[in-house]
C-alpha cells in the first residue's frame, strides 16, 4: 500500500484576469478549457486572490480570458 499523495494533473488552460491600468499585472488560476476554476486546489492565498479579481472586474480588472499554459 502507498502513502504518497496523489498528484494531481496539471491543469492545461489559465483564467487570466488582466489590469486595465497597469502594464503587465495579471492574476491567472488554473481552470478547465470551459474556465472553472477548482477552487478547493488553490491556496488560501490563491482563493482571496481569485475572490479579489474576480469582484474587481470592470473596476481593475478585465473580464477573464481563458489562456493555454505553455505545458498544456
Amino acid at each position: 500500500m502507498s502513502t504518497s499523495p496523489v498528484a494531481l494533473a496539471p491543469q492545461p488552460f489559465l483564467l487570466r484576469f488582466v489590469s486595465l491600468f497597469v502594464p503587465g499585472r495579471s492574476f491567472e488560476f488554473p481552470c478547465d478549457a470551459a474556465g472553472h476554476v477548482d477552487l478547493e486546489a488553490l491556496s488560501d492565498r490563491g482563493r482571496i486572490n481569485y475572490f479579489f479579481a474576480r469582484g474587481m472586474v470592470g473596476r481593475d480588472y478585465s473580464t477573464p480570458r481563458i489562456c493555454g499554459t505553455a505545458s498544456g
